[in-house]
């Protein structure tokens, strides 16, 4: 197929387009360091990942009313500066690693000059290769948050959003106490819950990929008292209102999935609520907080990795290094926070 076709498929269907290039020994070939002679088909997590990367570029061009043939390196300047879920700016790693990805796709398509390698060619590099400062509340802080909590009480006309409230309230309890990720608040599946409670009222949750953010690992982590009795009051909600699926916190009535801008809007909303000011209002600050806390309190890296699901130990001790919200700047690196898992969310209404 010549360039110029290629390219009019990309522009009429990027996203398509762009899954079957990322799946294809091009895409390889196109990589700054081959580390095979013979060109190899990437994983399927990490195909995932990069679909997923570029679906959020495509969706922008289409905003834009932008195609792969006509965005300019201004263009894309402007895309890595826009807010990442709704944040002021885009993770400064992961707006190199957009560049680098759309390099690959000019340079297949043969763009020249490409306009993502004039983007990066433009850009602070020094500013590309560090990220901000990771944000997590210190313990007054958390607490402001969770007593900041939706209450539950407000309706809409037909008296129907008073659950919504508490179904946020829960969630937003289990992603503060237990260190969940957004996507797998969204993806939590009823028989991920354990039924059994140990000596200190404290349950297991196992997160499973599935439903969830194709790089999620599976593992277990530990939901202290205080956000068990916010769940089983939700779980008792929510089998009263008889809602269909195995979700956790359905979006409706009908047992669809919450989506990510969703949750993002109503956790923004307790910090604004709480009053608290943090470069990334949102689940990232709550995940932070519950793992700088767990080290704080001598939990080891490499059982904090395997709660949080991640691959390596050393994204564990990442979090050591994060600036706590509300303390003294010179004694935020040295402030020891309380259990998160038995930081107690206020009384229910």
């Amino acid at each position: 197929m010549k360039p110029s076709t290629t390219l009019a498929v990309w522009d009429a269907r990027p996203t398509e387009a762009f899954a079957a290039f990322v799946a294809s020994p091009e895409f390889v070939e196109t990589a700054s360091r081959k580390q095979h002679l013979v060109p190899r088909p990437i994983s399927p997590e990490s195909a995932a990942i990069y679909r997923f990367m570029f679906g959020k570029f495509a969706a922008w061009m289409t905003e834009h009313r932008l195609r792969m043939s006509t965005v300019t390196a201004p263009d894309l300047r402007r895309f890595i500066g826009l807010a990442h879920e709704g944040q002021p700016d885009l993770n400064s790693k992961i707006a190199y690693r957009y560049l680098r990805l759309l390099e690959r796709c000019f340079l297949f398509l043969e763009r020249d000059p490409n306009p993502a390698r004039e983007a990066i060619l433009h850009a602070d590099r020094a500013h590309l290769a560090q990220d901000a400062p990771m944000t997590a509340l210190d313990a007054e802080a958390l607490q402001r948050f969770l007593a900041a909590l939706p209450a539950g009480r407000a309706q809409d006309a037909n008296g129907q959003a008073g659950w919504k409230r508490r179904r946020d309230r829960a969630m937003q309890v289990v992603m503060a106490l237990a260190g969940l990720k957004v996507a797998e608040a969204i993806g939590l599946l009823l028989d991920e819950i354990g039924r059994q409670a140990d000596v200190e009222g404290a349950i297991e949750l196992t997160i499973t990929p599935e439903h969830k953010h194709p790089t999620s690992y599976e593992h277990k982590v530990r939901l202290g008292h205080a956000g068990v009795l916010e769940l089983q009051a939700w779980l008792k909600e929510r089998a009263a209102l008889d809602i269909p699926g195995d979700l956790v916190f359905p979006a409706n009535r009908e047992g669809e999935p919450l989506h990510k801008a969703t949750v993002y809007r109503q956790v923004r909303a307790t910090f604004e609520r709480a009053g608290i000011a943090v470069p990334r209002a949102g689940g990232r600050t709550l995940r932070n907080t519950f793992a700088s806390q767990q080290l704080a309190n001598g939990v080891p890296a490499d059982a904090l990795t395997t709660a949080l699901g991640l691959a390596l130990e050393r994204s564990a001790l990442a979090y050591r290094h994060a600036r706590l919200s509300g303390a003294p700047e010179d004694a935020a690196a040295d402030q020891a926070a309380p259990d998160a898992g038995d930081a107690a969310p206020p009384a229910r209404p």
